[in-house]
Order: C-alpha cells, then sequence, then structure tokens
C-alpha cells in the first residue's frame, strides 16, 4: 500500500467554523488513519510471510525457479517499502503524542489539513518540501 492510499479509507476532515488547528478532533482523525493503515500494513506482512513459507516450493526447471524467485523479489521489495512506511507512521504517532503532529519541522508554520489528508506522515510544508526538492533536483544534476 502506498503513501497515497493512506486516506482513501476515511472521509476528508472538515473542520468546524473557527476550530482551532490541531484540535483534539483533528488529531484524533489523523491517529485513526495511521493506526489503521499501520495495521492493515501489519496484516499485509504476515500474510506474506506465511505465503512465503507455505509456498516454498523448489522447481527442477530453472526458469520455473527464477520466476518464482524475481516474485519473492518484488514482494520483498513491497514489504520493505511497506515497513519504512510504518517507520514514518509511528514517527508522526509520536509527534501526535507530542502535540508537534501537523507543523512543519524546518519552518515551523501550518501544514495544513488538506496536505495531512493526501499525506498523513508528511513532516513539511509545502514550501519546504519544493525547495526540499529543487535542492534534491540540483544535486543530482
Amino acid at each position: 500500500m502506498s503513501d497515497d492510499a493512506l486516506h482513501k479509507h476515511f472521509p476528508p476532515y472538515v473542520p468546524a467554523k473557527g476550530e482551532e488547528y490541531m484540535s483534539d478532533r483533528q488529531l484524533s482523525h489523523f491517529r485513526e488513519i495511521l493506526e489503521s493503515v499501520k495495521q492493515e500494513m501489519m496484516d499485509d506482512i504476515d500474510r506474506t510471510v506465511h505465503a512465503m513459507q507455505d509456498e516454498a516450493t523448489v522447481f527442477a526447471d530453472p526458469n520455473d525457479r527464477a520466476s518464482q524467485e524475481s516474485d519473492i523479489a518484488l514482494e520483498l521489495r513491497n514489504r520493505d517499502r511497506e515497513r519504512r512506511l510504518i517507520k514514518k507512521i509511528n514517527e508522526a504517532l509520536t509527534r501526535i503524542a507530542a502535540g508537534e503532529y501537523g507543523y512543519c519541522d524546518n519552518c515551523g508554520v501550518e501544514i495544513g489539513l488538506k496536505r495531512l489528508e493526501a499525506r498523513p506522515t508528511a513532516t513539511l510544508c509545502i514550501d519546504c518540501k519544493m525547495l526540499e526538492e529543487i535542492r534534491e533536483r540540483q544535486m543530482a544534476k
């Protein structure tokens, strides 16, 4: 499951008129999203481990064996991606508990509800993220 799919199981948060940014309701909304996706990924990882143990077949044909190894390698890459995302989710949950969630790590401004809906693990506001991406592109040249 990609980070982009995090918000699709939950309706977008609609703040009440005059509601303070990162109110208890908002924090609860994002905590539910993060915990739900984390649990889903942990279940996927468990299923993958069990499936790989159950399907540990030794093929006599080298092509079949290569195909199986390729499938396993792809699955392991996906699980590694999910493991890194789980780490980001845990960091976001820690920021929620510390009262730091929803604020940019670089400049301290509000990240914004819409950005957090799209990417609940975001740690940078859109301006800082764009600057970071520009620097990355310049360094790659």
